[in-house]
């Protein structure tokens, strides 16, 4: 059993890594250009977000920068977006490959989880480091809640791209149905307001939705007098945990079929 687990152990590192070369080939292109773009994206829609609501409101729901504001919501919600949909199309993305015997849909999965993680952790910050120079914020940031704040969008983004994984290859009409789905998010999530300030019942109707709880943990790392008392961590991770657990569950029993004949 332990010669079989080491045996499998080099062979699946070499083929994450060749996956992710060739996601970053395929997604970001040839030349830096894409990855400007990543970083180009969030700079935009901040800014447009600043913009617009600078006009109706004279300050945001905390602190004075509309920009900080919105980029502590925005960032986790782009991220676990990005995941949910990268990771629930990393068996049609690489189903060629996946005829190969070294190569695994676990290793597609991890593979796409990685790079759009690390990638998404790089433009995090050069986007901070940016606007803590261009506006010239003290930003007093905790880590630990940071890091926790990062950990939960992980493991949600993570947990229901395995599942959509499944859904995706078996039925794929879920994806455009997951997109339409997932767009009212953005504004549930509350990345334009702040959920503590919303009244009963409406406010338990939004809690209801993980993502809210991770945006709420990212402002309190950045908003030492916010305390994000309704955020729950426990809540979130439970709910990852039980997606990857039914998401690979699914997978192991029905990756052959969907290898033969899904899409």
């Amino acid at each position: 059993m332990t010669a079989a687990v080491s045996n499998r152990s080099f062979p699946g590192a070499r083929a994450i890594f060749a996956l992710m070369l060739r996601e970053m080939s395929t997604t970001y292109g040839r030349s830096p250009g894409g990855y400007v773009w990543a970083i180009l994206e969030p700079v935009l829609a901040i800014a447009l977000l600043a913009a617009i609501f600078s006009y109706a409101f004279r300050a945001p729901a905390l602190g004075a920068s509309f920009e900080l504001f919105y980029a502590t919501g925005y960032f986790p919600f782009m991220l676990y977006n990005d995941l949910s949909n990268k990771v629930g199309q990393s068996i049609k993305f690489n189903k060629n490959l996946l005829a190969y015997p070294n190569i695994t849909y676990v290793d597609a999965i991890a593979a796409r989880s990685i790079l759009n993680t690390l990638t998404s952790l790089i433009v995090f910050a050069l986007f901070f480091i940016g606007l803590r120079f261009a506006l010239d914020l003290q930003l007093n940031i905790d880590v630990l809640r940071m890091c926790n704040a990062f950990l939960m969008t992980f493991g949600l983004g993570i947990g229901i791209g395995v599942v959509n994984c499944y859904v995706m290859s078996r039925f794929p009409i879920w994806t455009n149905i997951w997109t339409i789905l997932n767009r009212p998010l953005f504004i549930l999530s509350g990345i334009l307001f702040l959920i503590d300030e919303i009244s009963e019942p409406f406010r338990t109707y939004l809690l209801i939705n993980p993502v809210s709880h991770i945006v709420m943990e990212m402002r309190a790392a950045f908003y030492p007098s916010y305390d994000a008392s309704l955020s729950s961590p426990l809540y979130v991770y439970t709910l990852a945990a039980i997606l990857l657990f039914f998401g690979f569950l699914l997978l192991n029993k029905h990756h052959r079929y969907i290898m033969d004949e899904g899409a």
